[in-house]
């Protein structure tokens, strides 16, 4: 298994970067994990558009998905005589409905398959199992598993135990550390560095991988954050950066 790291931004993409986003790969099959601004652009320098065999989205906030719509233009309009196939989209429970408030014709590019939080799902050859986290959408928490390695994912969220119970073991754990401190008066919807290192070292993962960082955050910091408290290896995902679980 191969991680390749489209886009890295929390809310929107510092200058040549991109939100969050993620290109994994095993056995020839490309999945696209969550598709922020300017994931796609960053996607077309390792895969073409057309070697995209299924796309995971974790929750509907925009930073996450927005980078669907150029995607399904680039697969599907009136007069293409070529138009391949839908391919599976995978997503929580409410993001089609969303999505198809801005594009009503996404059916002709996607498969639409809901995944209820905690459940588990086939895509290629990766497994997915799944749980909610603690962000205010339902937004799914994930573990991969595909070739013998593990890759967890967090997606957004707050503390959360059932994500540390979902990554116990993994070789890889790709956390979100949007912030350094919460804001005064933040709702828990979101890790500090300090707190993805916690749930990484409850977690007994191999590596931490902090990503989401806030666009105002030197990721460097949220590094030495983390490896105050986790012993392991600990880096920030930068665009184009490519992980081996």
């Amino acid at each position: 298994m191969k991680v390749v790291v489209l886009g890295a931004g929390g809310g929107w993409p510092r200058p040549r970067g991109a939100a969050c986003g993620y290109l994994v790969q095993h056995d020839g099959f490309n999945l696209w994990l969550d598709a922020g601004t300017g994931t796609m652009a960053n996607l077309q320098t390792h895969v073409g558009i057309e070697d995209v065999h299924a796309v995971v989205i974790s929750h509907r906030h925009f930073d996450h998905f927005l980078d669907l719509y150029p995607f399904y233009l680039s697969r599907w309009w009136p007069s293409r005589l070529d138009m391949p196939p839908p391919i599976s989209l995978h997503a929580p429970p409410g993001m089609f409905e969303h999505a198809r408030q801005l594009e009503e014709t996404l059916p002709k590019a996607f498969r639409s398959e809901v995944v209820e939080p905690g459940a588990a799902f086939d895509v290629g050859p990766f497994r997915f199992q799944t749980v909610e986290t603690a962000h205010p959408v339902p937004t799914l928490g994930m573990r991969i598993e595909a070739g013998g390695r593990t890759l967890a994912y967090t997606a957004d969220t707050g503390p959360c135990e059932p994500m540390v119970g979902l990554a116990r073991g993994s070789d890889l754990l790709l956390c979100e550390a949007t912030w350094l401190e919460p804001p005064p008066g933040a709702s828990p919807i979101h890790l500090t560095a300090s707190q993805a290192a916690e749930h990484a070292k409850r977690a007994s993962v191999g590596r931490l991988v902090l990503t989401h960082v806030w666009p105002a955050v030197d990721p460097s910091l949220a590094v030495d954050r983390a490896r105050e408290i986790f012993d392991g290896d600990v880096l920030a995902a930068v665009e184009g950066m490519e992980l081996e679980p």
